[in-house]
């Protein structure tokens, strides 16, 4: 069996991810962290930060993403079903108009 079937991304692997390729995509398209605060109002410490320690809000986020191009993939991020079984696609079918979440007691 190999063994990369049982691997699990942790919350940090993806913000890791995330800020090590918004910073190569910077650099491609030839943004300084002071050009891209210009171009988006996300202070050059707060890129800086990011990329250093995958740290920032996600209003930040959005607004360096929309800069280098990538709006449309976040419009996208949570557009298809996703499911891990088929109770849960069955139930996500029963929830599709729902716009209030459940009571917990």
């Amino acid at each position: 069996m190999p063994e990369d079937l049982f691997v699990f991304t942790t919350c940090e692997d993806v913000l890791g991810i995330l800020s090590r390729q918004l910073r190569k995509r910077r650099l491609e398209k030839g943004f300084s962290r002071a050009s891209l605060q210009d171009a988006t109002g996300v202070p050059a410490p707060t890129i800086a930060r990011f990329e250093n320690s995958a740290r920032i809000s996600l209003e930040s986020f959005v607004r360096l993403s929309m800069a280098l191009g990538y709006e449309e993939e976040l419009k996208n991020l949570f557009r298809e079903d996703k499911y891990a079984s088929m109770e849960e696609m069955l139930a996500m079918k029963e929830n599709k108009n729902r716009q209030r979440g459940r009571r917990k007691c």
